[in-house]
């Protein structure tokens, strides 16, 4: 018999003993378990905790295409959630799975419910997640879009570059950081002017450890190379801690060719003819060189 199948059996005789259990992964594949249960529960390897103080309201759930969705609550813990990691925005875009469970016989279970956190607000020692079904990924743009740029992220599955090669990535530990945003590094020349704008910048180690930002500006004065990320890092990160920097590509064709060796999966398309061919009218004219046609 399977889970399900046992789970309805148990659930025919009228008893009542069935708890609910939420397993939560993070983007950084760290895993937690709750359940409204006393007792904490455990299978697939995840231990589901009792002492987390996590509810969900009514779940909503429809047959189309609509974004099934509810809503979890729970207490800030040191030993759980923290209010930090919330701050950090480690738990944005998380995974989460909630599971109906007999908990005298967890393998007697049913998923509930699969999807991912929204917005996520926090108060008094207190959390409140919206919870997104797998439905959700349906409202974002899918395909490629005709522009000259190219479509791929740098090292994905269509860009194929890879960032691991010599000469793109460089680790190192921060020496000077301002306001999490702004770092400076000294005798940081063996890498061109602008090479990482545009880049991420990962961190290893600290305080924000996992946490990537995008850079803005990677430029030199006075031989102090000074990186500066679109937005701060939402936890600290002090000198010493380690870091990790890969190349930046402006999506542009000449980039792809000169800088990577990579124009064989350029997805863009750079012939597009620009507003003043759109613009253009029939004219008269023996000429034939390419130039403006009025």
């Amino acid at each position: 018999m399977s889970g399900v199948e046992a789970l309805d059996a148990h659930l025919a005789d009228g008893a009542t003993g069935v708890a609910r259990c939420w397993k939560l992964t993070r983007r950084d594949g760290v895993c937690f378990g709750f359940t409204d249960h006393d007792m904490p529960l455990e299978f697939d390897g995840v231990i589901f905790k009792a002492d987390s103080g996590l509810t969900a309201a009514a779940l909503s759930q429809t047959t189309g295409l609509s974004v099934d969705n509810t809503e979890a609550m729970g207490a800030l813990s040191d030993a759980a959630i923290t209010e930090a990691d919330i701050e950090a925005g480690r738990y944005d875009g998380a995974e989460i799975e909630a599971w109906l469970v007999k908990w005298a016989e967890p393998d007697a279970r049913v998923l509930q419910f699969r999807g991912s956190i929204g917005e996520l607000s926090r108060q008094n020692g207190a959390f409140s997640a919206e919870l997104r079904g797998v439905a959700e990924a349906m409202n974002q743009p899918r395909g490629r879009i005709y522009q000259k740029p190219c479509g791929a992220i740098l090292g994905d599955s269509m860009c194929r570059f890879d960032l691991a090669t010599t000469g793109y990535s460089e680790e190192r530990p921060v020496e000077q950081v301002e306001e999490a945003r702004v770092f400076r590094f000294a005798g940081f020349d063996s890498f061109e002017p602008r090479w990482f704008e545009k880049g991420r910048f990962e961190v290893l180690s600290g305080e924000a450890a996992g946490l990537v930002g995008v850079i803005k500006n990677d430029r030199f004065d006075d031989g102090v190379r000074s990186v500066e990320l679109w937005e701060p890092f939402r936890a600290p990160v002090a000198p010493g801690d380690m870091i990790r920097l890969e190349a930046g590509c402006d999506k542009r064709m000449e980039t792809c060719r000169l800088k990577f060796n990579n124009l064989l999966n350029f997805r863009g398309f750079p012939d597009i003819p620009g507003d003043d061919w759109l613009m253009s009218y029939p004219a008269r004219s023996n000429a034939r060189d390419g130039g403006s046609r009025r």
